[in-house]
């Protein structure tokens, strides 16, 4: 509530209080003037035992409202009484001295506060029968005509307050729609802010899993890939008793370890493969399919169709990796002869297809990856589905293995 609505809580709360004193004193003034009205002194009794019964009921009222803060000014069987009581007084005020139909005009004033529900239009309609039989010439009317402007004014008093009261309901219908609106807003804007504090932290940690998955597959990619080459070599340096092959093989072994020390410094600052750093993914991939095929002394070829684009490094990286993990895998597994890579820049979208004539597999009968495994097709996929691209493969025992990854084909930013 802001400060022009409490000012006017607080007039209405003085009018409310202190508006019926007001009524009774003009009333009372009027009456004095005008003491011809009254027959003799048993009228003028009776009128000051009701005006000190109607200051007390006032005063009597007024102290329950404030011994009763928290009801406010809502309906209550008190406020019905109070109102009822009033009512007496100020018709039987009026019956001496019409000018009291001031006092009873209070009616009109406060029974939405007094009075609940379908009550209220009834105590309209007794302070108007009280009001217009003053305005008609006095309680009771005597002839016809004035029984006629009684009920007109009747009609008129009633139907006007009764307008007024529909309106204020429908005012305070409105009001308490609001109050119920602004509510629900603020419990969906509380829920709201809730719901958006847990999107926050599944966030962080989807993108620390995330961050992770990409961790253990850099150091799969780099560390574990290039030190599985380094045994390979180091096996055969302490296998061959030639001295020439074995020094050739023990740089090779150091060669890989440069390499993968290289490859893992880049891995931890989120860097695209060392292969990638000076050339574009083509050449990269020529330059794995070569060395790979030295290393394990399987005829491996690489081919690129299509025009050749230069690529986001995310999606040249993604490539390159799915390409060392699955000659990773052919080398261990494969038992291949032969091996072929190629790469094709078609339209909107980049493929890569690695074939060979190995042993082969059941795609379906794959065991689950377990500590001391690679990442496998697993691994593969998951890096191509995050860069919104998709991996198949085909193989059976006795045929081969092909796999196929394909990616959009999203340029380099320049």
């Amino acid at each position: 509530m802001n400060a022009s609505d409490a000012r006017i809580d607080k007039y209405w709360e003085r009018l409310h209080i202190w508006g019926p004193y007001g009524l009774l004193g003009t009333g009372l003034v009027l009456a004095v003037v005008s003491a011809g009205i009254m027959d003799g002194p048993v009228d003028w009794c009776l009128v000051g035992a009701l005006v000190g019964a109607a200051v007390l009921l006032q005063s009597w009222w007024h102290g329950t409202r404030h011994r009763r803060p928290h009801r406010g000014r809502s309906p209550s069987r008190a406020g019905t009484a109070y109102y009822s009581v009033r009512w007496a007084i100020a018709f039987l005020l009026t019956w001496l001295n019409p000018f009291f139909a001031f006092y009873a005009a209070s009616g009109y004033m406060d029974a939405d506060e007094l009075i609940p529900g379908r009550w209220r239009r009834l105590g309209l309609f007794a302070s108007a029968v009280t009001v217009a039989g003053a305005q008609a010439g006095g309680l009771m009317p005597e002839s016809t005509a004035q029984w006629l402007g009684f009920a007109a004014l009747l009609a008129a008093n009633f139907g006007l307050q009764s307008v007024v009261a529909h309106i204020t309901e429908q005012e305070e219908q409105r009001s308490r729609d609001r109050a119920s609106t602004i509510e629900a807003l603020q419990q969906a804007l509380d829920e709201n802010a809730a719901l958006h504090a847990q999107l926050l932290v599944q966030a962080r940690e989807a993108g620390v899993a995330d961050e992770r998955r990409r961790l253990a597959a850099e150091i799969h990619d780099t560390l574990a890939q290039g030190l599985t080459g380094i045994i390979a070599q180091l096996q055969v340096v302490a296998n061959t008793p030639d001295e020439n092959q074995a020094r050739e093989h023990v740089h090779r072994a150091m060669d890989l370890a440069r390499h993968s020390l290289g490859e893992a410094r880049r891995s931890v600052h989120n860097l695209a493969p060392v292969a990638l750093a000076d050339a574009g993914l083509p050449e990269a991939l020529k330059q794995t399919v070569t060395d790979w095929g030295e290393r394990t002394g399987v005829r491996a070829e690489f081919t690129a169709t299509g025009t050749a684009q230069q690529l986001h490094e995310e999606i040249a990286a993604t490539l390159l990796r799915i390409a060392q993990e699955a000659l990773s895998n052919a080398s261990r597994h494969a038992r291949a002869g032969r091996l072929g890579v190629t790469l094709t820049f078609l339209g909107d979208e980049v493929i890569l297809d690695i074939r060979d004539d190995g042993v082969g597999f059941d795609p379906l009968a794959l065991p689950a990856r377990t500590r001391t495994g690679g990442f496998g097709l697993d691994g593969m996929r998951a890096r191509a589905e995050r860069v919104a691209g998709s991996l198949t493969v085909e193989s059976e025992p006795g045929h081969g293995t092909a796999l196929s990854a394909r990616v959009p084909l999203v340029r380099h930013d320049r």
